[in-house]
This record gives C-alpha cells, structure tokens and sequence, in this order.
C-alpha cells in the first residue's frame, strides 16, 4: 500500500510511538507524549501537519515516559515522571497527560506531587507548526518553508502561514499561561500530596479558510465530546460478541474498535461512511484497500461496502489522462477526499494507477448485493458497474489476449500496481525483476470473479442476454489462465506474466486469491493448498509473499517474504471454498496466536522469519497499525471458519461451522441481517440463529458461490 509516486515504504515510526485516529485526523507522538519535528510526528488535519512540535518540560527537564495507554482510538492517557536534578532515582513529580485528537488536539496535564514538601514548577511547552503535507513528513523531504505570523493575545497563540496563495493557521489556547510566539509557561506551586491541571487546544484556525466546528466541546451533561457520540454510535451499531477463547474474543473487539477509528466521511456526502486505508499515512479512501477491508467487514457493517462503493463511483474515470492514470470506466488508486490543495501526483488530489481496483469494483458490488439493500440503491451502481467491464475489455487488457495487464503511464506512477505495489514486488524464481506490462494471477482472478458477479445480477434482474455474454467470457478466462498461468513441472501457478508472456515463475501467495474466487481447476487445488502450506511458504505465523527459496527472498522486505494478514485471510477463505479446513484452521489459529503479541492488534504486515527461529512474530519497522484490511482480518477469519455467509434475495442465511476446539463456544447478537438484528450461537460446533427477519431461513452448509448461482442461472435460461 504505497502512496503513489514513491516505491519506498513510509519513514519508520521507531518503538513506543503512540498514534491516535479520529476520521482523517490523526497524532503520531513519543511514547512520554512529545512531538518532534525532527521524527515522522505530529497532529494532522486534512493532510496537513499542524503541530510538529509540542514538548514539555517540567523545570527544563523532559519527561522520562512510564506508560501510555490508549483508551479509545482518538484519546491516550501518557503518564511520566520529572527527573530529579539531585541525582537521586525516584521523583515524586508525576506528569499525566490525556490528550485527544479530532481537528487539532486537546490535552489535559496534570502534575502530581507526592513529595511532604511543596514543589516549586516552571512548566514548559514547546510549540511549532510547519505545515508540511503528509507525504513530505513521511519522505523526511520538507521542501515548502512557509512565511509565518505569530502572534499572542489573551489566553491565546495564533500562527498564521502562507505560502503562494494558499493560507492555513493554527490557534493554541492555554487558559493562565505565559505566552510567547515560540510556546508557553506556568510558574506553579503544587502543595504536598497536591495536584496542578491545565487544559490546552491546539485547532486549525487564524486566516486559515473555513475553520472546522471545534472537536473538544462536551455536547452534554454526560461529558461526551462528538468523538465520543460518533463512536457510542458505533459500538450500538456492530455486533457484541463473546467467545470462549478470550484473547481470540479481544482481538476481535480491537478489529471492531480499530475499523470503527478508520471510518471517514466524503465532504460532499457526510451521510456516506467508508474506510479509510491505514495509520497514520494512509487515513484516505484507497480503491483496493477500501473496497477489500469493508467487504471482510461485511457481516459486521454492510453499509460500510456501501459507501465504499458509492462514494468510488461518483469519482470513477471518464477520460484518458497519462499524468494521473485515469481512463474511461477505471475505479482510483487514492484520493484525498478532504484536501482542496493538491497533494498527488500531477498536483491532482485523485490518482487511479490500480489495476486491481476496477474488477474489485465490480466483485464487491456482487457482494452487497447480497445484503439485502433496496433494489434501486443496488441498480444505481450497475452503470457503473458496466463502466467499470467495459474498462476490463477496452483499457484493462490492451494487447487483446484475454489478461488485465498493467504499465504506468508515466514516469512518477507506480512502477507495480497490484496490491504488492513496491517496486521490486514481482519478479522471477530467480530474483529477477518482470518487466511490464504485467498480467499479474490475483487480477485475473478478479476480472473472472466481475464477471460471475455481474452475471449473476444481470440473471437476477431478468437480463439472460448479459448473464450468457459475461459467463461465457468468464468460463473462458478461467481456461486460458488454468493453460498459461499453471505450472506443471512445479505445481503452482506463475505470479504473473511479463512482458513477452512469459510465466514470471516465483513461488508467491498471490495464487491464494485464485482460491478465493474459484478460478483454480479442481484438480489443482490440492497441489496449491499443499505449496501454501509448505515450510518454504508458512513461517508458523502464516503464509509468506514470497517462498524463502525464492531468489528475491528476504524476510525483512515489504512484499517479498513478509506476512500479510490480509493476504492469509483471503488465503484461509479460498482453502475453506475448496474443502482444506485444517489448512485454514492452522493459518487463522497462527494469525490470531500472532495479534496476541500485539495488544490484539494485528499490523499491516510482520517479517516472514520462521517461528522456530524467533518465537514471536518479528515487526516490520514501518507497518501502519491500525491499517484496514489488517483491522478486518480476524472478522474473515471467524466468519470463514463458521462458513457464515448470508444472501437476502435467495432468501437464507448460512452456517456450517469449521472452528478449531481451541476457539470455544462464540455468541454473537445485534448482527445485522436485512434491516433487522440476529443472534448467532455455535455451542460445541452446533450452530443456531434467533431473530432472523421475516423471509430468510437458516441453511446448514456453505452459501451458494457467485459461480454456481450463474451456473444454475444459466442452465434456467438455457435449457
């Protein structure tokens, strides 16, 4: 996951950093609760880094950090101590700071004194603002230095800046400090056993245009700020689940609490809610990531999809422009939904160098389509659906051979555009690097998939003439790839094909897709499965990008030989389609053992060493955590392995669980199910629902696939 024009992964972050999310905002900090400019730190507001300096200091001392807790997304409580300048160890000088972000932050401190003597204290911050974007900290390449105003009055410190034409501002507020343009003071006198605390703001604001409505303002009685109500909201909203397994149970919570952090609203349709792709530099609707995260999320918040889906089709291309990749029916890359100036490459805030966004477009849409929306919300999208197939065959696949492929169109887009989007990402067996265009396995696996989902709607909307054309075109797909992209004398698929169509021969987990979605013949699924699961590709916490006898392996490398947990789940659903259930059961257990040493939070990715070799999985120095796909893991993971799944139209909901003994026994109520809300219960591997909506019964067994109800579909309107 990239940002567009830079092949390198972000700047890493370093132990003990704090990030706190709310919508598109964020904070990246120390671990005692200090940002410096001089690290990937900071508050940003719409891409922007408002505060890049907020040090404090308690009688010229910096606080030495004893524990930072986050306690929601958006709010950590840090607490540290004053070192003594006597030399002796303890200080009875305890510093807490709660703070929140939302537009800027808010941050109570408080000094405790547990000394019998009173305590004399100069209290310090530090404040600066650059306002550099987000890709200029991340990149550690700070080139605009902007003309700054800084002026003090009253209770308050305004830094106004400009550069060219465009103003941006921030207003610090400290009630009873001493300020100066470079920060503030207070000169206390904390009593034995006593206490001092302050509150300050820091929000976007002075000449800066339209100023956001204030964050911090406690609506009522009961003390909750918006960011509180947004997430009550939430919590009510989603399914409450219990487990047996506790630590399983925690981790789940935390994909639920962390997806909840990475909602973001579009501007031009506040009652939209998608899925931003990852923390801290990723707070923005990616075409891949958003659309892949919210439809694993699917049986938590369906209406999450939704507005992935509606929010990409009001921006889907419409014209062919090489600077920014867009082309006629192509679905983005990136956008920056909230940013007026542009950030991306061209100085464009959309860029569409994706080749895998476009058919997802359409797989999701098959998906909601399930959920049992109202009809015309569901054939509002088709048209873009359409667009999006006709891009497939006029732009997707340029040379006519029945592949999507990929190049970028100019020299500043990304070199590859799957999903292992590094520029080293694809390469041969022996470690050379595959030339574009690229056919790369998963985005056929993709493009076959579109076309059983539009089929099938098109079947389902009384239109046989289109579902006979797409199931064809896809039943042929799925033979020329099972002859070209198929292995023999290795027993897996290619990765892709370069260039001059050549099988690109590294032994990678992009096939598991393939699984995911069908598109792997019958007889080939257990020679798949077992390469999967072969030493060279499991590491003990799951499957690797790249086997380790591969000549590009490195276990320490963004795409090539670390852990995805993402990549496992669609993994351990493809396995559980074509019957591997211990496979997938020994990859979810290894995922869910692997969150376990990360506060129940799974990251981005984790380094591919084998488990017998570090018996904890090793972390990637610069993964975003929370990241989407990453939060949404453990829900495919649980719901993969009960084979839950649900299809309104048809009438049923599905179950058939697969969980390992070790999981225990799993509640669940207030699941969403066609407007209504369900309780599902699986007691010593037997399943039961309570509260299914009017019309929908419950099926042991595994849901109809997209394949087959097109299969069926067809054989009814071709008898």
């Amino acid at each position: 996951m990239a940002g567009w024009n830079a092949d390198t992964a972000a700047g890493p972050l370093g132990a003990g950093t704090v990030t706190l999310v709310e919508g598109s905002s964020f904070c990246i900090s120390m671990a005692n609760g200090d940002i410096q400019s001089e690290h990937p730190h900071g508050v940003f507001f719409q891409d922007t880094r408002i505060v890049s300096r907020w040090v404090l200091s308690i009688n010229g001392q910096r606080i030495e950090p004893l524990a930072a807790e986050t306690k929601e997304p958006y709010r950590a409580l840090f607490s540290g101590r004053v070192p003594r300048s006597d030399g002796y160890a303890d200080s009875p000088l305890i510093v807490e700071r709660l703070r929140e972000v939302g537009a800027g932050i808010q941050e109570q401190i408080t000094l405790r004194n547990y000394s019998t003597q009173p305590a004399e204290c100069v209290v310090s911050l530090a404040i600066d603002a650059d306002f550099a974007d987000l890709f200029e900290v991340k990149e550690a390449r700070i080139q605009r230095h902007w003309d700054q105003r800084r002026q003090v009055g009253g209770d308050s410190l305004t830094i106004n800046a400009a550069w060219h034409e465009v103003r941006k501002g921030i207003v610090v507020q400290a009630s009873g400090a001493d300020l100066t343009p470079v920060g503030l003071s207070y000169q206390v006198t904390i009593a034995p056993h006593g206490q001092w605390t302050s509150i300050l703001t820091a929000v976007p604001g002075g000449e800066a245009a339209n100023p956001p409505p204030p964050s911090f303002v406690h609506l009522d009685a009961d003390g909750m700020t918006r960011s509180d109500r947004r997430r009550r909201e939430w919590v009510a909203k989603i399914p409450l689940l219990h487990m047996g397994n506790r630590s399983i149970e925690r981790t789940l919570r935390q994909s639920y609490d962390d997806l909840g952090a990475l909602r973001i609203e579009d501007p031009d349709h506040p009652d939209r809610v998608v899925v931003a792709a990852g923390a801290p530099w990723f707070m923005t609707l990616f075409g891949r990531d958003s659309l892949l995260a919210s439809q694993m999320a699917m049986p938590v918040d369906p209406s999450l999809a939704l507005g992935t889906l509606q929010t990409l089709a009001d921006r889907q291309g419409s014209v062919v422009d090489p600077i920014s990749e867009e082309e006629p029916g192509k679905i983005l890359h990136e956008v920056r939904l909230d940013v007026s100036s542009g950030l991306s490459l061209g100085g464009k805030s959309v860029y569409y160098g994706s080749v895998d966004a476009t058919p997802l477009f359409v797989c999701i849409l098959g998906e909601v389509s399930r959920w049992g929306f109202a009809k015309e919300t569901i054939a509002a999208l088709l048209p873009h659906a359409d667009r999006a197939m006709d891009w497939i065959r006029d732009h997707g696949d340029k040379d006519g051979d029945g592949f999507v492929e990929y190049e970028r169109l100019n020299p500043r887009g990304l070199v590859n555009q799957g999903w292992k989007d590094s520029w080293d990402g694809i390469n041969f067996a022996d470690g050379t690097l595959a030339e574009p265009p690229i056919a790369l396995c998963e985005v056929q696996a993709y493009v076959y998939h579109a076309h059983m989902a539009r089929a099938w709607m098109a079947y389902d909307a009384g239109d046989p003439a289109l579902g006979n054309k797409l199931a064809e075109r896809g039943a042929q797909l799925k033979k020329r790839f099972n002859e070209q992209f198929w292995m023999p004398d290795r027993g897996y698929y290619a990765i892709a094909l370069d260039r001059k169509k050549r099988q690109v021969d590294a032994c990678a987990s992009n096939m598991g897709h393939c699984l995911w979605v069908g598109l792997v013949d019958e007889d080939k699924a257990p020679l798949v499965a077992e390469r999967l699961m072969s030493p060279e590709m499991f590491s003990g916490w799951g499957v690797r990008t790249l086997a380790s006898d591969m000549g590009a392996y490195n276990p320490a490398s963004y795409h090539n030989g670390s852990v995805w947990p993402h990549d496992n789940a669609i993994i351990t659903q493809g396995l559980m389609r074509y019957g591997f259930v211990a496979e997938a059961q020994r990859i979810a257990t290894a995922l869910l053992e692997a969150a376990e040493y990360s506060d129940g939070r799974l990251p981005e990715l984790f380094c591919g060493f084998d488990r017998e070799q570090f018996a904890r999985p090793v972390p990637y120095p610069t993964a975003c955590s929370p990241q989407a796909w990453a939060a949404t893991t453990p829900i495919l993971l649980i719901t993969s392995l009960m084979r839950y799944d649900a299809h309104v139209s048809l009438g049923g909901v599905w179950m058939d669980p697969a969980l390992p003994q070790s999981y225990g026994d799993v509640h669940i109520s207030n699941a969403p199910m066609n407007g209504g809300r369900i309780t599902i219960n699986v007691t010593n591997h037997e399943p039961a629902i309570q509260g299914l909506p009017e019309g929908i019964v419950f099926h042991r067994g595994h849901r109809p696939s997209m394949k087959e109800l097109v299969a069926q579909a067809g054989r009814i309107a071709n008898p």
